[in-house]
């Protein structure tokens, strides 16, 4: 099948002919995107750098997703799976945890005969580029196969595809404790009392956090849950005590209004509100981190508050600010992204935290996800860049687009509806990083 091009004219016979489209990651966006392309019989394959699918959703499975299950499931999967004899789960209106829907839905969904074959775990992509070709050639540029860098089993080999679809997420890609985007000077010397957010507090990582004084860095509902957590262990190890850090006022996104229509975010806010009321979180509003040194066995947390220096002295710091794409393995595909977001450009002013007001998300397509690169798509919330805004259902919807039009399908791909919860979250306020989440 042909594919077309809106800035190029349609080429047959080309040397992209017989390819595969490849998809970055096997998460629900990826494997939506491989349910979309095997209903419209488009050859695929999906690199998964983890070791099994949803690798990194596993990593959180601990946690209950804020929509419920009728938001989380791609209308062509649930088509595929309910062909095979599956059926959703009995309570559409509540949330299930990660580990849930990877159990429930993701699994089933990557283990049917249309996918299973097209998967490849333990394959990271390590770079993506044209086939001979780097990013500043442009003559055959858009009938030129993509080449896809992969490292598997410890060896590195090249694919080629026809097109591109990367949904390979944020999540191994965190923010900087550090206000200004770098690291904090010394972060190299602590790293051992660093966690990524979301850790398993009352499960597998209990050991670790009992007992200790744990200082949670972050403005968001991964540091909500994690405070929340936290308050649980202290109910049966008395002796463990928090501090949440925060650069603003106040945590916006946390203390959500009544009117989100996704109760289990705007429940957040209230349970939060309480522990800080009772004495149970300290609150440390303001400020900014600078530097972190090792003192014995634990660490000193060095920063600006109010342009006076303060210190703080924990046992582990869990870093729940927010996350960011890893865009090094495209150096050689054209891009063009937000300055501020990193999210496509087209898309950016829909989403970007510092202009929009929340509520619903304007409906996107392929349109807003195209690149200057011919048949590349970054899709699901790597496509928010840095906007903590990204709903499952949005990415969902995405890659419906973009599959039709790799199939040459514009009447579908240009026919877009997307109707999201209300998330009554909103600031004016640029400083507030804050809104839908």
């Amino acid at each position: 099948m042909t594919l077309i091009d809106l800035t190029a004219p349609v080429v047959r016979d080309s040397r992209l002919d017989g390819l595969p489209v490849a998809i970055i990651g096997a998460g629900p966006i990826g494997l939506a995107a491989a349910a979309n392309l095997a209903e419209r019989g488009v050859d695929f394959v999906v690199y998964e750098a983890g070791d099994t699918i949803a690798d990194s959703m596993r990593s959180w499975g601990h946690i209950r997703l804020f929509s419920p299950w009728k938001h989380l499931i791609d209308p062509a999967a649930r088509r595929l799976l309910e062909a095979a004899g599956w059926t959703e789960p009995r309570y559409r209106d509540t949330a299930p945890s990660g580990a849930k829907l990877v159990e429930q839905y993701l699994a089933p969904l990557a283990a049917l005969p249309q996918i299973a074959p097209h998967v490849r775990t333990g394959a990271a992509v390590a770079a993506v580029t044209r086939q001979g070709m780097d990013r500043t050639r442009s003559t055959g540029r858009a009938e030129t196969p993509f080449a896809l860098r992969i490292t598997e089993s410890g060896r590195t080999t090249e694919v080629t595809a026809r097109a591109v679809i990367d949904a390979s997420g944020t999540y191994r890609t965190t923010n900087s404790l550090g206000s200004n985007g770098l690291d904090p000077l010394g972060l190299e010397t602590v790293a051992d009392h660093v966690t990524p957010a979301l850790p398993d507090i009352l499960g597998a990582d209990r050991a670790r956090f009992a007992g200790r004084h744990i200082t949670v860095v972050g403005a968001g509902h991964s540091a909500a849950n994690t405070l929340i957590n936290l308050s649980t262990l202290i109910q049966t190890s008395p002796s463990t005590t928090v501090s949440w850090v925060i650069r603003n006022k106040k945590a916006v996104r946390v203390f959500t209004a009544d009117d989100d229509e996704l109760s289990g975010r705007s429940s957040l806010g209230a349970k939060v509100q309480k522990l800080i009321d009772f004495g149970v979180i300290t609150v440390i509003d303001q400020l900014e981190i600078i530097g972190l040194t090792k003192n014995g066995n634990q660490v000193e947390v060095t920063g600006l508050r109010a342009g006076n220096v303060e210190t703080l002295t924990t046992d582990l710091i869990v870093n729940a600010t927010g996350f960011r794409p890893d865009l090094s393995i495209l150096r050689e595909i054209r891009l063009s992204l937000d300055d501020i977001v990193e999210a496509p450009v087209k898309l950016a002013p829909l989403i970007d935290p510092n202009l929009h007001s929340c509520g619903t998300v304007e409906p996107h397509s392929f349109t807003e996800l195209q690149q200057p690169e011919p048949n590349f798509f970054i899709a699901g919330m790597k496509s928010y860049g840095r906007a903590p805004t990204f709903l499952l259902a949005t990415g969902y919807e995405q890659v419906r687009s973009i599959t039709a039009y790799l199939a040459g399908d514009m009447a579908a791909a240009t026919n877009v509806e997307l109707v999201l919860p209300a998330t009554g979250v909103c600031s004016t306020d640029s400083s507030a990083s804050s809104c839908c989440s």
